[in-house]
């Protein structure tokens, strides 16, 4: 699939995720590994996504990489639901975040595609390349990230953005891991695919200060039927125009 302009994210599949306003408090840095997200833009849909899902998932559990936290992010493109079976987990803003990413890279969209820190596409099935990526990442300057909860709000702090860093923007994703679906047709039919971490919901949170700081309390409204034990909040913070990932945060929604 080809790539055509880029929209901004937006809430999806559940309800929105409301600002309030937030206390200055200081960002607590992450100790011996460095945050680095791996997006795969995936489909029940697509016959070869099956294994790149497998590869995410294994690589996230095992955290294999040393001196890297892998945080998963599996977004669920559209462009498939017209050939033959509708994912139920798809949404038109993963498809259109995926083509900002193909515009910066000078490659067409595709599926299974994994994208490293904004920084490096291939194949998302490729397992040794997709852990050499994330070992090259984890070296880049990063910001100080934390986010926490506090009853259900998210407290999210951004400080110490590398020096020359461009406009960024600090984005939250909500996602859930241990979904499977049984496919019904299409190239997967008859099959029960289990899936990376989902991408419930992502969202912009604002821009990042001139001081290189950032401050939000984001009231967090989860849907009914998500699980919560199996849920993550997933803090991004990216640069405007590259789409590259200068820092990242996570934390367990809990019961």
């Amino acid at each position: 699939m080809k790539a055509s302009r880029w929209l901004l994210a937006v809430p999806l599949l559940g309800s929105w995720v409301a600002l309030v306003p937030a206390r200055p408090v200081a960002p607590v840095p992450g100790v011996g590994r460095v945050p680095v997200v791996v997006e795969l833009f995936t489909s029940e849909g697509c016959s070869s996504c099956p294994a790149a899902d497998a590869a995410l998932r294994e690589l996230e559990k095992a955290q294999s990489v040393p001196g890297a936290e892998v945080i998963a992010l599996g977004e669920h493109v559209d462009y498939w639901n017209r050939l033959g079976w509708k994912d139920a987990f798809s949404a038109p803003a993963y498809t259109e975040r995926q083509r900002a990413y193909a515009k910066e890279f000078g490659t067409g969209s595709y599926t299974p595609q994994a994208v490293v820190n904004g920084r490096y596409e291939l194949v998302g099935s490729r397992t040794a390349a997709l852990a050499a990526a994330v070992a090259k990442a984890a070296k880049a300057p990063q910001a100080t990230v934390a986010v926490a909860l506090a009853g259900s709000t998210a407290q999210v702090r951004v400080s110490s953005v590398p020096a020359g860093t461009p406009a960024t923007e600090v984005l939250l994703a909500i996602t859930e891991s241990g979904l499977a679906s049984q496919i019904g047709r299409g190239e997967n039919s008859g099959l029960l695919l289990h899936h990376a971490a989902v991408v419930r919901q992502l969202l912009p949170l604002g821009r990042v200060g001139a001081d290189g700081t950032f401050a939000a309390n984001p009231a967090l409204k989860l849907a009914a039927d998500w699980k919560r034990p199996n849920l993550r909040a997933v803090v991004l913070v990216q640069e405007v125009a590259s789409r590259r990932i200068v820092g990242a945060a996570t934390v367990a929604l809990g019961n």
